[in-house]
């Protein structure tokens, strides 16, 4: 396979981003650069990665779901964790990466964060419309429809 030696690099690089995401930095001006990495790793993942991946993936996909990003109060890391988080179901896809209490909860960030998705000022902008985009792709409204999801909840 010619594109091994790109994939080790791939898994190295999200292994020790998500690795840092288990113990994220308090400053915003740290974080985010973290989280778009974090979210551009997860975006040259292949759908049903090898385990290796898979593995690589494990500490992301935990991290993002502490409260420690997946409540935190700045809406752009809101909107930063929802990305990473709608790139991992795309992954994952049609399997659910989180069980489905949290599945409901990651549903219910995923359409907050197209809150303001007319603000194409907005730093969040690409990102809430690559999450819509994400969304269609994967067709994540029939696992909303399967978990009984009615994100109005709030």
């Amino acid at each position: 396979m010619a594109s091994s030696n790109s994939d080790k690099e791939l898994e190295q690089q999200l292994l020790e981003a998500g690795t840092k995401l288990l113990n994220p930095p308090s400053s915003l001006d740290d974080l985010l650069p973290l989280l778009d990495q974090v979210e551009n790793c997860l975006s040259k993942v292949e759908q049903s990665p090898l385990k290796s991946m898979q593995n690589a993936l494990s500490p992301s996909q935990n991290a993002l779901v502490t409260d420690q990003l997946f409540r935190h109060s700045n809406i752009d890391v809101k909107v930063a964790v929802a990305s990473c988080i709608s790139e991992i179901t795309r992954i994952t896809a049609p399997d659910a990466p989180y069980d489905d209490d949290q599945m409901k909860e990651v549903f219910q960030l995923i359409v907050s964060s197209f809150e303001n998705l007319d603000d194409k000022s907005s730093r969040s902008y690409v990102k809430r419309a690559s999450i819509l985009e994400t969304v269609a792709k994967v067709r994540s409204c029939v696992v909303m429809l399967d978990l009984e999801c009615d994100c109005t909840d709030n």
